[in-house]
């Protein structure tokens, strides 16, 4: 009680400290982990330090500081990662210019929270402020070795870095040193907690006890020296039923400096955790170079070799000799390769593999991973130096444990031969085709009953048997395979290699088939059946389809007179439109062409729009193929007192129109259908049916060639052609809408005359109202639209405008009606007849073009030409 009364105000005042500090470092970086990520660098070979602000330098040696690296083992790490001379010289001298010395490891009495330990990593202490490559490794890493266990170290894609865990359970063996963290904890009628750090002199400092010697000491007897120590001051700790319990535990880890050289990719002095094994430190060297060896590491302590490392020895046994740790200033010593062989063929590992004095062919074997499956085993082939030259030789199975390797010896495994020793194979027509064991006494007969028998379409008459001599030779036998099934004939001995072809009798007939074209709804070819009528044709192709004419249905039949010089013989059938079996159907034979025509003018419903003054307009339905203007205007109710008959224009299609065909057409309604009945959650059982055909038959409708799609296509490729070929013609423009003018008037005076035109699918009639303007375009002072005037001419329309321009083609103009006719200017003997305005009208005044200057070469010429025709004339008429 009198301890902890005198420890109070201490724990207090250290407690209150050590608040404010954790405080105000975390504040501190913060701040320095934003100004830190404003500067990455890729590598640090690169690095320029006086791009680095203050910031980053003091949150660099801040970094070190934690993870217990001072900072002259920062910049030796920097250096052997690649940052040049001149750089490392400007980081100490700013880390010195800012003051930055190490802040003393001092014990703590105080409970902290404890970390869980860490490696010092020159990658983790500049992250954010500066990455680093392996310079000199990275162009190697693109570069595959074909040496066994080189990518073990600097594989590009390696995962395997032997990082030591650094959060085992702490090590009795291990020995402490400068740098390492010890916690104490005191527990039981006593509790304290200290933390101190091995200072360089070997001593740990806990608070009011006092500097304790541990360095060079195992972790089992530092705690000895410590309890002994505070046994001095917890009375509890000591006899033989102590109150008062110690417990000591390794905190962050020292690092150590461990140097590598001889054959490495990166030899130098690398800094490294007190945990790490020669496979750490080879690691950060990049492992043995080309002429390294992967069989003899030496580690070397105090200037005693202690162990010899064999990498093969983890590769192939997974030995890594983890148990063995480095210790500060050891000394790792990659050897020379002793000697190497070459192992090619069917192995595992096809690589080249160092080998030891005394290994044996079966040794390289087992590095290599064994053979493949396809390996030939029986016997190896060998190439080996002798003397001056080179020598061949075999290695047969049973010499593999025996026959000693050697320096430069290249192996060879081969390959099975691509041949059996006991096969015979049957095709064709029976159940099981494919190889099959050739066994002592093996006849045709046995081997069809090992191949579950023949098939009902094999051809009887005829079997071969095609046969493979010694020499590599053939022979084709064949048999009666009837004959041989019956017993009439003997059975055939079977060889190794022999080949049985059962054909069918349909591989010596060509595949029949039947088609079917026109009005069905799935056109097409269908394989061919015996007694197949035109019927049952017709049901395969999904039925007929509205337009079918089953009065004239015909079938094309190749003709077999090949000299008459006929192509088919054509038979006509009719059909019933319900499909019902004749009493005496026409056969189909393989084939046949079976052609269902179109109703005589069958055709879907014709719909014309009448547009305007009518007293009902809307879409109208072509009754008969004789239906005209007046008779759709009639039936529209008549003009409403509005019209204006002399407006009226008819708009139709051309044979550009991109009309929808039947199929489409048919499509669409199917799909409109499809959606209305969707949209009721309240179908019956027939409407559920019918909503299944409607999706079968929308996911499989043909794409067929709509009426007159064809002759419009050739039309549109014979006007693109010529226009292509005529670079001088402007492109035509194809319209698929045009107008046609009529004379209303005329048509409801005189209905059904030749003025009353007969409607067309798509045919718009449109009647305007009263009109009452004139418009005025092209080539007139001021282009306007006027308003009509009764006995008012083309000129006085003209005037309104502001009269002709200077450019203006007058004998050429002309009007535009409002029904969609155009008349000229006529032009006779220098006097013009202008055409009479209309309301609605457009007048249109076309323009000459520009005026092209007569060049003086030119004006020669015509001047000269003139001469030449006075001159002419008057020695005619003298």
């Amino acid at each position: 009680m009198t301890e902890l009364s005198t420890l109070a105000p201490k724990l207090a005042r250290k407690f209150i400290y050590t608040f404010f500090f954790c405080l105000l470092a975390s504040s501190l970086l913060m701040v320095l982990s934003v100004e830190t990520k404003a500067q990455s660098m890729a590598d640090i070979a690169s690095i320029q330090v006086d791009d680095l602000s203050d910031a980053q330098i003091r949150e660099l040696v801040k970094r070190a500081e934690e993870a217990g690296v001072s900072e002259m083992e920062l910049i030796q790490m920097a250096k052997l990662r690649g940052l040049p001379e001149a750089e490392a010289e400007k980081l100490e001298r700013r880390i010195k210019d800012l003051d930055l010395g190490g802040i003393a490891s001092r014990s703590r009495t105080t409970a902290s929270k404890r970390e869980p330990r860490r490696q010092a990593d020159l990658s983790e202490i500049t992250q954010n402020i500066f990455q680093y490559q392996r310079d000199g490794v990275q162009s190697l890493e693109d570069k595959e070795s074909n040496i066994f266990g080189a990518e073990l170290f600097y594989n590009k894609n390696r995962r395997l870095s032997f990082e030591p865990n650094l959060n085992i359970a702490t090590p009795k063996n291990y020995i402490l040193g400068p740098g390492d963290m010890v916690y104490v904890d005191i527990y039981g009628e006593s509790e304290q907690y200290y933390e101190a750090t091995v200072n360089p002199d070997g001593f740990m400092i806990l608070d009011n006890i006092g500097p304790i010697s541990v360095s060079g000491k195992t972790i089992e007897e530092a705690t000895g020296i410590i309890r002994n120590r505070l046994a001095n001051y917890y009375t509890g700790i000591r006899g033989t039923n102590p109150s008062t319990f110690v417990q000591i535990t390794l905190g962050n880890i020292r690092t150590i400096q461990v140097h590598l050289v001889g054959e490495v990719r990166l030899p130098g002095t690398f800094t490294l955790s007190a945990f790490s094994t020669v496979f750490n430190a080879l690691y950060a060297a990049g492992g043995p170079n080309e002429n390294g060896s992967m069989r003899s590491i030496r580690v070397i302590r105090g200037g005693n070799p202690i162990a010899n490392i064999d990498i093969y020895d983890f590769l192939v046994n997974g030995k890594a000799s983890l148990e063995l740790q480095l210790q500060d200033q050891d000394v790792v010593l990659v050897d020379p390769f002793m000697a190497r062989v070459s192992l090619k063929g069917e192995v595992k590992r096809p690589k080249i593999f160092e080998i030891k004095e005394g290994n044996t062919f079966e040794d390289v074997l087992r590095y290599a991973g064994g053979f493949t499956d396809e390996a030939f085993k029986d016997r190896i082939n060998v190439t080996r130096i002798s003397g001056k030259e080179r020598a061949v030789s075999d290695i047969f199975n049973s010499q593999f444990g025996l026959f000693l390797v050697k320096g430069g010896d290249e192996y060879t495994v081969g390959k099975v031969l691509d041949r059996f020793a006991n096969r015979v194979q049957i095709k064709g027509a029976v159940f099981r085709e494919g190889n099959y064991s050739l066994t002592d006494g093996l006849t045709l007969g046995q081997l069809i009953k090992n191949a579950d028998g023949i098939r009902g379409d094999a051809y009887m008459e005829r079997a071969s048997i095609l046969r493979t001599f010694d020499d590599l030779s053939t022979e084709l036998i064949t048999v009666n395979l009837r004959d041989v099934i019956s017993g009439s004939e003997p059975d055939i001995p079977l060889q190794r290699e022999d080949v049985v072809r059962i054909s069918s009798i349909y591989d010596l007939n060509e595949e029949f088939y039947v088609q079917i074209n026109g009005e069905v709804r799935n056109p097409g070819t269908y394989p061919y059946s015996k007694s197949m009528s035109v019927e049952e044709l017709v049901l395969l192709a999904g039925g007929l389809r509205e337009a079918a004419n089953v009065k004239d249905v015909e079938i094309a039949r190749r003709s077999k007179d090949a000299d008459a010089g006929a192509f088919s013989d054509l038979i006509t059938v009719q059909l019933n439109e319900n499909l019902i079996p004749q009493d005496s159907p026409t056969a189909l034979e393989p084939f046949d062409m079976v052609i269902i025509r179109r109703k005589p003018n069958f055709t879907l419903d014709k719909l014309v729009r009448v547009e305007g003054q009518v007293n009902s307009p809307g879409i109208f339905s072509v009754r008969s193929a004789e239906e005209r203007i007046s008779d759709v205007i009639n039936r529209a109710g008549g003009l409403t007192r509005f019209a204006f008959p002399k407006g009226a224009t008819l708009i139709r299609r051309t044979e550009f129109y991109d009309t929808e065909s039947e199929q489409i057409r048919r499509q669409r309604n199917l799909v409109d259908l499809q959606q209305r009945m969707l949209m009721d959650p309240n179908n019956t059982e027939a409407q559920e049916l019918l909503l299944d055909r409607l999706f079968k038959d929308l996911d499989n409708v043909p794409q067929q060639r709509r009426e007159g799609e064809a002759v419009a296509e050739s039309r549109k490729d014979l006007i693109t052609g010529i226009t292509e070929k005529r670079p001088d013609l402007a492109p035509i423009k194809l319209q698929q809408t045009e107008a046609v003018a009529i004379d209303l008037d005329a048509i409801l005076r005189k209905p059904g005359s030749d003025v009353d035109l007969i409607l067309e699918e798509g045919d718009i009639i449109s009647i305007p109202k009263q009109l009452q303007t004139v418009r005025l375009r092209g080539d007139v002072i001021y282009p306007a639209t006027v308003r009509f005037e009764r006995e008012r001419g083309m000129k006085y329309y003209i005037n309104r405008a502001g009269g002709f321009d200077n450019r203006a083609n007058r004998k050429r103009s002309y009007i535009v009606y409002a029904n969609g006719e155009v008349r000229r200017t006529k032009s006779f003997l220098g006097i013009r007849a202008y055409p009479s305005v209309t309301p609605g009208s457009e007048i249109i005044v076309p323009t000459k073009g520009p005026r092209l200057p007569i060049r003086p070469g030119e004006f020669v010429g015509i001047a000269t030409g003139l001469a030449t025709l006075v001159l002419v004339i008057t020695q005619i008429n003298p």
